[in-house]
């Protein structure tokens, strides 16, 4: 996986942000697909990049007036640091660690309990213990 890495300054403090540079994928955090595991609203997994098409252009959010960037090349503005689902950014501290973006080939698991089952069924081939979800949300 190519990854973009940057180091910037977030709230005062040196921060590495990194991304897969694929922006044709990016929903934004809080619109991305995702579909609800239980009952409980916080129990839920962004659906992966094979279960949706191309994510909208401009998917209508901003941060500080930036909007979603049309490539890796304008990476890293506000939108991507503070609105992208698919940018990390490291904790405070840790900017000289090395750091993931988000891997989007499957389902991510809010809930880390979640994510780590499917991670190691995911090692010994074996489906997704989680299920398929109670419903598909989207914006």
């Amino acid at each position: 996986m190519t990854t973009h890495e940057k180091l910037i300054t977030f709230c005062g403090q040196p921060a590495k942000v990194a991304c897969d540079g694929k922006c044709h994928k990016a929903w934004g955090r809080d619109g991305r697909p995702r579909v609800l595991l239980s009952n409980e609203d916080d129990d839920y997994a962004w659906l992966a990049d094979d279960e949706l098409g191309a994510a909208p252009l401009d998917p209508g959010t901003y941060e500080g007036g930036d909007g979603k960037p049309l490539s890796a090349a304008e990476f890293p503005n506000r939108w991507c640091v503070r609105a992208c689902e698919r940018c990390s950014k490291s904790m405070p501290g840790e900017s000289h660690l090395p750091l993931e973006p988000r891997d989007f080939s499957h389902r991510f698991y809010n809930f880390g309990k979640r994510r780590d089952d499917a991670d190691e069924a995911r090692a010994r081939g074996e489906p997704d213990p989680n299920g398929p979800g109670v419903r598909v949300l989207r914006p």
